[in-house]
């Protein structure tokens, strides 16, 4: 089964674990810190839209993704309750062209880790790349290998810093790779990796 298929299966039966009330305190800091200034933005499987509505709320010019219809009706009823500019469409990202590209900078919280073969995160680094606008940034929240082993099913998948590495470093230039945890209602939540990237000039 395709990882789209998975996640479309999994809201068809509601089970959501990885939805959060709360924008992810990682991608609050590194907009804040960097900074990572206002511009056009796209989110990547962006699930219920919590991360993308907060986008918006800064102001930044955000489209926001998912491959499922079913999710991507939730996060626009979130949009509409708080007034939300942030457009949302249902879009496969793997076979499918953004509309609205190239964007300044992209978000994902999870969609990059949830490909179990290195050639499909390839893949998905090179159509990010492809998604950017000139010296564009990435930031991508990983599931880390560094984390406690978990029972099959719990928890995302776990990456180590090498496979981050392979998939990327042929389309972008890794500006901050950082351990930390995803911001959750968890009493455990899972650790990741913050990995903010940049175009390569040549991409």
């Amino acid at each position: 089964m395709e990882v789209k298929d998975k996640f479309i299966k999994r809201y068809e039966e509601g089970y959501m674990p990885w939805a959060h009330e709360n924008a992810d305190f990682n991608l609050i800091e590194m907009v804040q810190n960097w900074p990572i200034k206002v511009c056009k933005t796209a989110e990547i499987g962006c699930g219920t839209g919590t991360d993308a509505i907060w986008l918006a709320s800064q102001k930044f010019n955000t489209v926001a993704i998912d491959s499922s219809d079913i999710v991507i009706d939730i996060a626009k009823k979130h949009a509409k309750k708080v007034k939300s500019k942030c457009r949302f469409d249902v879009c496969d990202f793997m076979n499918d062209k953004i509309e609205g590209a190239p964007f300044d900078f992209v978000f994902d919280r999870g969609f990059f880790h949830s490909f179990e073969k290195l050639i499909d995160r390839k893949i998905i680094a090179e159509r990010v790349s492809k998604t950017l606008s000139e010296k564009g940034l990435w930031l991508s929240l990983i599931g880390s290998s560094d984390d406690l082993p978990r029972r099959k099913g719990e928890g995302p998948p776990q990456r180590s810093a090498l496979d981050i590495l392979k998939a990327v470093e042929p389309y972008f230039k890794i500006l901050s790779l950082s351990a930390s945890y995803f911001g959750s209602e968890s009493e455990r939540p899972a650790k990741i990796w913050v990995c903010l990237m940049r175009k390569r000039d040549d991409k």
